[in-house]
């Protein structure tokens, strides 16, 4: 094989894969809706926001959670998602969702130091 040739398919399997990282990101998207403590019928309004590879949520802001990097990997026609954020007052809450067609479905564990873990729940769709 002639070096060019060689150096070539190096390069198209370098582009592959970053293509298909790119397909099973939530880079850009943001997801509007409801952060629910289980048990409840209400919550608050929340904004689920993904850039940059980290992840947000707004409803989460006011106490004192921080983003975090979030990881997907492709489930069918379904992407799914995890993150942990962290809140110095109030522990960690660790994600776990799934993204089908714009709509956006996760539990949300509350994990503070000495107390059972909380299960809360996020309904969103996606904010166009």
């Amino acid at each position: 094989m002639k070096l060019a040739s060689f150096l070539g398919l190096v390069a198209v399997a370098a582009v592959v894969p970053a293509s298909l990282a790119r397909a099973e990101s939530l880079d850009g998207r943001n997801f509007q809706g409801v952060f629910l403590e289980r048990g409840k019928t209400s919550g608050d309004a929340d904004t689920l926001i993904f850039k940059d590879g980290r992840f947000r949520s707004t409803a989460c802001d006011r106490y004192g959670y921080s983003d975090a990097v979030y990881r997907t990997s492709k489930e069918g026609d379904a992407l799914r998602f995890e993150a942990e954020t962290e809140s110095k007052k109030y522990g960690k809450l660790v994600w776990n969702g799934v993204v089908r067609a714009g709509k956006l479905d996760a539990t949300v564990m509350m994990v503070q130091q000495g107390k059972e873990p909380k299960e809360n729940w996020v309904v969103a769709g996606e904010k166009k």
